[in-house]
């Protein structure tokens, strides 16, 4: 179990221990967990990395909320540099897959409170559209009732009252509409971007099957060439030793020729 250096007596900060592989992963996998969890929308910066730690405690890894906030900066920046970089040049990162599953189910709750947030704005016009009916057929019976009185001042200041309300109410509405059509906005850039790294992905790797495909066929024809040149050089080897086992063979015929025909004339003269 790998501890982490918190503050010391006196101000004093021990020196904190590197992350490794498998705990940067429980990192980002617990902060996952906390993206799809609904009340997490719901807390502090604090509370969330705090809630953050409790869980890497409970996996085996004592971490302070502040050490696995500044963890998750430095991930995600190195995920940004990876997104805006180009894949064959630039420096890799190593936990690229997990922080791009963790921004994508990010992206996908977004778009899910948004749809939530419209639909209940909805339902809360079509609940409010009753009572403002009312109001107008209430104030309607009232002007009704100060015509008959001859009460104009309470009519007027009722009227402007709820002209007020009216405007106050329309201005509201306008600006809830703004506020969802940018965060509708920034989601759609957000996809439109996700969208772009995971072309730009498909393209990189589509671009290395295609080198590995002819580093492949440029090492089979290498191969089939040095095949052929060895098969050249053991037939020229084969040829050679053929050459000399017949001059071998043709010297000791001549060898035993020359030698039946000494020992001939050596039986002549003895005869």
């Amino acid at each position: 179990m790998m501890e982490a250096g918190g503050a010391g007596a006196g101000g004093r900060d021990e020196r904190v221990p590197q992350w490794g592989a498998q705990e940067t992963r429980e990192l980002i996998m617990a902060r996952g967990e906390m993206e799809r969890e609904t009340v997490a929308a719901r807390r502090s910066a604090k509370t969330m990395w705090e809630a953050v730690a409790a869980r890497l405690r409970e996996r085996g890894y004592r971490r302070t909320a502040e050490q696995c906030k500044c963890k998750w900066k430095n991930l995600v920046n190195r995920y940004k540099g990876k997104e805006t970089s180009d894949p064959e040049i630039g420096r890799q990162c190593p936990f690229f897959e997990e922080l791009h599953a963790v921004f994508t189910e990010r992206a996908r709750n977004m778009q899910r409170q948004l749809l939530e947030s419209e639909s209940g704005a909805s339902v809360k016009r079509k609940l409010k559209r009753p009572g403002g009916d009312r109001s107008s057929g209430e104030s309607d019976d009232e002007d009704d009732g100060g015509e008959e009185s001859d009460d104009e001042k309470p009519m007027h200041s009722r009227k402007r009252k709820a002209d007020d309300k009216k405007q106050q109410y329309q201005r509201m509405s306008e600006k809830s509409r703004a506020g969802i059509s940018s965060i509708h906005e920034l989601l759609q850039d957000f996809l439109v971007q996700q969208q772009h790294i995971d072309v730009r992905w498909q393209e990189m790797m589509e671009r290395r099957a295609q080198e590995r495909v002819v580093f492949e066929q440029q090492w089979r024809q290498t191969m089939q060439k040095l095949e052929q040149e060895r098969l050249l050089l053991e037939h020229s080897w084969m040829e050679r030793e053929e050459q000399r086992r017949m001059r071998e063979e043709a010297r000791a015929e001549k060898r035993d020729a020359l030698l039946t025909t000494l020992l001939n004339k050596l039986l002549q003269e003895d005869l």
